[in-house]
């Protein structure tokens, strides 16, 4: 046998293998295309989240810009502002302060009176 058959056989082969594949490949169902995800911003009236993420787009020419400047520091003066932060806006609990030398938890033993009984 000369190798132009051994060719032949082995291109007949391969696309016998494709077609086969193709053909597996078209009978089954295409999976449905996941539904586009749609974020709606509704305006709360607070410009300056939108302002900056304007200034956030922006990158180093915001910098520059006198009204990034000014949202950022107003940003910052939010922040920043007493009771902004969460623990500051609950009341602390007083706290209870033990003298008695003994570990938190453990029970506590009384010693008799001398005072009394006789």
């Amino acid at each position: 046998m000369n190798s132009k058959l051994f060719a032949r056989i082995g291109a007949i082969g391969f696309v016998a293998v494709a077609i086969t594949m193709t053909a597996l490949q078209l009978r089954e169902e295409r999976k449905p295309e996941p539904p586009e995800v749609v974020t709606v911003v509704e305006p709360d009236g607070d410009p300056l989240p939108e302002m900056l993420r304007l200034c956030s787009e922006l990158g180093q020419v915001a910098e520059t810009t006198n009204e990034c400047s000014q949202a950022w520091a107003e940003n910052r003066r939010r922040f920043l502002a007493p009771g902004a932060r969460p623990m500051e806006r609950f009341p602390r609990p007083n706290p209870v302060i033990d003298n008695s030398g003994l570990p938190s938890g453990s029970p506590r033993v009384t010693a008799p009176s001398s005072s009394g009984g006789q």
